[in-house]
């Protein structure tokens, strides 16, 4: 059989958007699960690793891109309730493929303060099956995860509306709290 560069081409590109949906299809982890461990750089480049909030409570979110409307929105009010996260002994972490340089740039412009960390290469977002194809462009998916003290999923939000979204993260966070007491 005689293959053209004409069906060599498509083949090609059918492996490559095969492999790309085998990496945006990942389950994210559920409730009751250990929250997968990594490690990024931040957006002053230094490396902050899942571990380092054992202790605390994490809202560990990923979204797709900084400066976008959404993206801004959701940083905004995280940032905005920031204090009501610290009295109850919680941390934002946040998470996109894009660069250091954008989230330094992102956080100045922004006046944010809380940890962004870069996933260039998407693994931590695939892991979390936080990954999607928009186009030929990979980015992280608009979800969220509150992780426990002891470094378990507590709750999964897939498909976030960012506006409502710190107050829903607020409001579980109060429910796990009440639980406890």
């Amino acid at each position: 059989m005689k293959l053209t560069i004409l069906t060599v081409v498509v083949l090609a590109a059918a492996l490559a958007l095969a492999a790309c949906a085998k990496v945006s299809a990942a389950e994210p982890p559920q409730a009751g699960q250990p929250a997968p461990d990594f490690t990024l750089a931040s957006q002053d480049g230094s490396p902050v690793s899942l571990h380092d909030f054992r202790g605390h409570w994490v809202v560990l979110y990923f979204y797709p891109k900084d400066g976008t409307p959404g993206c801004t929105i959701e940083a905004h009010n995280f940032e905005r309730d920031l204090a009501k996260y610290e009295k109850s002994n919680t941390v934002i972490v946040g998470v996109s493929v894009d660069s250091t340089g954008s989230h330094k740039e992102f956080c100045a412009k922004q006046g944010l303060t809380f940890k962004l960390l870069a996933d260039t290469d998407k693994k931590v977002s695939a892991r979390y099956g936080s990954l999607m194809n928009l186009v030929a462009l990979k980015i992280a998916k608009r979800n969220t995860f509150l992780i426990d003290p002891q470094g378990r999923i507590a709750k999964v939000w897939t498909g976030v509306d960012p506006a409502p979204h710190s107050a829903q993260v607020l409001e579980a966070l109060a429910g796990f709290e009440a639980r406890q007491s």
